[in-house]
């Protein structure tokens, strides 16, 4: 069975940072999702380089894409360039936060 690109998308919506009441995905922090075969390599980012909950943040999506069938090595690429911006949020997300 193959890794897809939305079951992965799906599972990144299921973490949340605990300041923020909207998940990863559509804030807007997830950069790139590549996949080779079963293994899984995520870029992504935070609202702010010294965000207190990263370890947790990106713990839990790690461990919520490992819990996908299938999926073989995991790699959680943290980066901070670009930076984050509120235009890169979704517009669900945007109205959520009161943005729209």
């Amino acid at each position: 069975m193959s890794i897809t690109r939305e079951q992965v998308e799906d599972v990144l919506r299921t973490v949340f940072d605990p300041e923020i009441p909207v998940n990863v995905y559509d804030l807007g922090l997830v950069y790139g999702i590549d996949l080779d075969g079963n293994n899984v390599k995520v870029t992504m980012t935070l609202t702010a380089p010294a965000c207190p909950a990263a370890p947790e943040i990106l713990f839990d999506a790690e461990s919520k894409i490992r819990a996908i069938e299938g999926v073989g090595d995991v790699h959680m690429n943290l980066t901070f360039d670009p930076p984050w911006s509120k235009e890169m949020m979704s517009e669900e997300a945007r109205l959520e936060l009161g943005f729209l």
